[in-house]
């Protein structure tokens, strides 16, 4: 009897042990009770009653990542290709979870395919290439709406792979070449077009340029000539004004030294003289001059006559 007790205890300990359950983070079990849902553990410590209660599930409620296999699809205009895709989803409701389909993961996954081989039906291979973001849109919704019964929330669905027949991608890639090549010469041409663009824009500002050095040079020469008749003017002002200031100080200085009548008159031969060499025939002499000049012509013959005999 002494080791019963102790025994017992041992084993009520095991079995209160064995029940007593921790539910961690993002986590939750699913309790049924003789075959009955009884209830959904969140996080925490909990305890089960002993052959009665059994955990049926247990359930993530963290966002996961489904990606299932390539699925073929044919398209409007009967393109058969090959894409998978990547469905993001996370579980709101544990119990729906739990009893709302047989196989959750493979009834998503045949959804998906279902929805995913109609949609791309309605597009042309065109469209089907370039509408991933339309297609991703269209098949999130519809697989929520029909997940919602299965207490799972599609949150995010993404086309990762399209996959076209061989000879679809040889074409897609020599059209893709052409188009590139196209696109060469076009940016070959408007470089060309911006060169000779750019080469007529700078003779032209070079013509602009000598027509303006050519102006300045004009401008220059002009000033130049202009400055040198101005000078020139100035020197022979200045020559003629000092003929005058010499010609008056003459005159003042015959005026000072009050000449006699036969000095004046010598002055006046001698400006005939001078008016004579010039292309006038005929001169006309004062008559008071006619006895003054009758005198100078005797003593310049006088003055001729007594130079030989000085020389003998």
């Amino acid at each position: 009897m002494e080791f019963i007790i102790p025994g017992i205890i041992i084993v009520v300990l095991l079995i209160i042990v064995s029940n007593l359950h921790i539910v961690q983070q993002a986590h939750a079990f699913v309790v049924e009770r003789l075959g009955t849902f009884r209830a959904v553990w969140q996080t925490g410590i909990h305890i089960s009653f002993p052959f009665l209660d059994r955990i049926v599930k247990k359930v993530s409620l963290m966002e996961q990542v489904a990606d299932f296999p390539p699925q073929p699809v044919i398209t409007k205009d009967n393109v058969k290709m090959q894409i998978d895709t990547v469905v993001f989803y996370q579980i709101t409701d544990c119990k729906l979870f739990t009893y709302g389909v047989q196989n959750p993961m493979a009834a998503i996954e045949n959804l998906t395919a279902t929805t995913l081989r109609n949609i791309i039906g309605e597009l042309e291979l065109d469209s089907t290439l370039t509408s991933r973001d339309l297609i991703n849109t269209r098949m999130r919704a519809i697989l929520d709406e029909a997940t919602d019964p299965w207490g799972i929330k599609v949150n995010r669905v993404e086309l990762k792979n399209i996959m076209p027949p061989k000879e679809i991608q040889e074409a897609m890639e020599k059209q893709m070449k052409a188009e590139r090549e196209r696109r060469e010469q076009i940016l070959r041409a408007e470089g060309e077009k911006n060169s000779a663009i750019l080469v007529a824009e700078g003779r032209k500002q070079a013509m602009i340029l000598e027509a303006e050095a050519k102006k300045e040079a004009a401008i220059l020469q002009a000033d130049a000539e202009r400055e040198a008749r101005i000078r020139k003017a100035e020197g022979e002002a200045a020559a003629i004004l000092k003929v005058q200031e010499a010609t008056a100080e003459g005159i003042r200085k015959i005026n000072e030294s009050q000449p006699g009548e036969g000095v004046l008159a010598i002055k006046s031969l001698e400006t005939m003289e001078k008016m004579a060499d010039g292309k006038a025939t005929k001169i006309i002499v004062p008559s008071n001059l006619q006895s003054l000049a009758g005198l100078a012509v005797s003593a310049s013959e006088l003055l001729k006559s007594a130079s030989p005999e000085a020389e003998n």
